[in-house]
Order: C-alpha cells, then sequence, then structure tokens
C-alpha cells in the first residue's frame, strides 16, 4: 500500500522519447502516456505558438494550410528541431501531471546507444528547459534489457535487439555493463520509406507516409513465402502516370519484398555484433537468443527472418512496444543501484 501511494504522490517521470512516438512511465503507476511525436506550431507572423501535439498534430501532417506547421522535432532517434522537442516534453509532463503547473520531476530518457555528446546534450537541455530538475540518460537498448527482465547485472551475456523509428539499437550486456552497443540508422520509418519507394518504382503510384505505416501494421510481414492467413491490400494513392488518384492490389508477400533490404541491415548489423564480441559471450547469446523489442519487433515473422539470416534464435516479449519506457521506468526507480549503466548523469 505504501509503495502504491509513493507511486501516486511521485512527479518524477521516465521519457521513452522516441522519432516516431513518445511513452511516459510514471512509478508506481506504469506506462501512462503514448503519443506521436509530433508539434503543429502556427505559421502566422509573429512568435511560434503551439496549437497541437501528439496524436492530434499527427492527424495534420500532409493536411495543414500555410498558416500552420507540423514539426517532428525527433530524427533517428535524437533531437532534431530543440524548440519543438522542449514544447513536446513539456506538453507531456504537463499532460502527465493533468495539466498543473510543471512540478519540477526527476526524468529519466533513453538514448540511442551511438548518440553523440552532442546529442545526448540537446536531450538533456530539453528536458530541463521543460521543467526537469535533474536530468538521468540511459542506452536505449539497455533500458529494453531492463524492461524485458534480463539480468543485466549476472555474468552472462545478454542481446537486446531495439528496432525504433528512428534507430535501431542493438547492444550486448553482462555484469551490470555495456560491452558492446551499436545503433542502426534502419528502422520504423525506414520500412515505411521501403514501402513507399517499393509501390512507386514497381506500380507508378505515390503513396504517403501514413498510408505506408497504416500498411505495415495492418500487413506487414518479414518472409516472401504466402501463408494461409495472407490477404491482399487494396491501396489508394496518386498514378504517378495519369496524374489521378488510384487504387492497386498487393499481397502481403509483396511488403515483405519491399522490407527485405532493411531487415537485412539489421542482420547484418546482428552479425558484426556476435564477430566482434568475445566468444564465450556469443556463446551465451547462441544459447539463450536475441530479444527483439520496439514497435519494429511487432512485425509479422521478424523473428523467423532475422534467425534464418543469422543463424541465432530470437525473442518477441508479449509487449515490446513499451519495454524500453518500462525498462527507463524501471531504471529510474533504482537509479542508485545502476549507475554504472547509465550513460550520463546531471
Amino acid at each position: 500500500m505504501f509503495s502504491g501511494l509513493v507511486g501516486f504522490i511521485s512527479n518524477d517521470m521516465a521519457i521513452d522519447l522516441g522519432t516516431a512516438d513518445t511513452l511516459v512511465y510514471v512509478p508506481g503507476k506504469g506506462v501512462v502516456l503514448d503519443e506521436p511525436s509530433v508539434v503543429a506550431f502556427s505559421a502566422d507572423q509573429g512568435p511560434q505558438k503551439v496549437i497541437a501535439v501528439g496524436r492530434e498534430a499527427k492527424d495534420m501532417l500532409g493536411r495543414t494550410p500555410d498558416t500552420v506547421q507540423t514539426v517532428q522535432p525527433m530524427r533517428d532517434g535524437v533531437i532534431a528541431d530543440f524548440v519543438a522537442a522542449e514544447e513536446m516534453i513539456k506538453h507531456f509532463i504537463r499532460l502527465v501531471h493533468n495539466r498543473r503547473t510543471l512540478t519540477s520531476p526527476k526524468v529519466m530518457i533513453c538514448v540511442p546507444a551511438e548518440a553523440t555528446p552532442v546529442e545526448r546534450r540537446a536531450v538533456q537541455e530539453a528536458a530541463l528547459s521543460a521543467g526537469a530538475r535533474r536530468v538521468y540518460l540511459i542506452q536505449e537498448p539497455v533500458a529494453a534489457a531492463i524492461g524485458v527482465g534480463l539480468p543485466v547485472s549476472a555474468p552472462r551475456g545478454a542481446m537486446v535487439v531495439d528496432i525504433g523509428g528512428g534507430t535501431t539499437d542493438i547492444a550486448v550486456v553482462s555484469l551490470g555493463g555495456v560491452i558492446y552497443s551499436r545503433s542502426i540508422r534502419t528502422a520504423g520509418n525506414a520500412f515505411d520509406d521501403a514501402i513507399v519507394s517499393y509501390i512507386r518504382q514497381k506500380h507508378h503510384l505515390l503513396i504517403g507516409q501514413n498510408s505506408a505505416e497504416k500498411i505495415k501494421i495492418e500487413a506487414g510481414t518479414a518472409v516472401t513465402r504466402a501463408n494461409g492467413k495472407a490477404v491482399d491490400i487494396h491501396i489508394k494513392g496518386r498514378d504517378l502516370k495519369k496524374g489521378i488518384p488510384s487504387e492497386i492490389t498487393l499481397a502481403p508477400t509483396d511488403i515483405a519484398e519491399a522490407l527485405s533490404l532493411p531487415l537485412a541491415r539489421i542482420a547484418e548489423g546482428v552479425s558484426v555484433a556476435l564477430e566482434l564480441i568475445e566468444p564465450e559471450l556469443a556463446a551465451d547469446i547462441y544459447d539463450d537468443g536475441v530479444y527483439l523489442t520496439g514497435g519494429g519487433a511487432l512485425l509479422d515473422k521478424i523473428g523467423a527472418k532475422l534467425s534464418r539470416d543469422t543463424g541465432v534464435k530470437y525473442i518477441v516479449p508479449e509487449d515490446p512496444l513499451r519495454c524500453v519506457a518500462v525498462g527507463t521506468g524501471q531504471a529510474l526507480e533504482r537509479v542508485d543501484d545502476i549507475k554504472e549503466l547509465l550513460e550520463h548523469v546531471q
């Protein structure tokens, strides 16, 4: 009962600040917010004014008049627009605290494994400017390992591959330390781009990013052979030859073909990691498997595809989308015990 009370009154929070979506975890409550990482500004003359954040702003993408500008402040897992990122973090802090005055919480934020010192500093400063009184940073795959429930402090190698919106982060942890980490700038957004490119090249049809994302979520698969559950996909867009709206029909296997290149890049990243780490660590991973987290882990048959390409088995947790947010939150709850796993502490 007491721990529940502490969670209820806690102002502290952990933020999975993603390229596509931002999730917020509050100690004692769990994940309390899951919103797209999009901000809409008024583009009228004078100071910029925020008119929408999150899902409401995302619905405006590709549909705004000249007086409205939509911004995605994160690119490849790091801040690309500081002002928009600060406004987004500030909005989410207020939203979590029921729009009360900023309560100066302690905040832990995850960052890509290969984020530069400048990029890390930008994340930290954005959170401080948004009202945080103290900011901790943790690598995304390390947070994912904690969220999955892996014994990161045990003398055994564990590999996590976190496929987010902008980056795929690969990490090997053992004895409470990060043995290997690498970020590949091929992830969920690259999947969307690959679908757009495939449909344009093969069918001369132009579709938007939101349509590609919807196709990926509803009918995406990583394997090219058909199965009994395969269904056709009806896709609408602009015919590039005629310049008019048109519709085509694709099978999920077509989407698998479209995604083959970005998936091959992820498989290559895993193979490189297995080649570079110590043989004992590699043996642990071959025995225990690789854990897939992030939104990309929801792609149908992705584990089977990567296993075929790398020779190791893959495990997808029950809720891969929230593993990083949950792990970041759990790290915040025991920050004094895991300081060796934190990227930077202010």
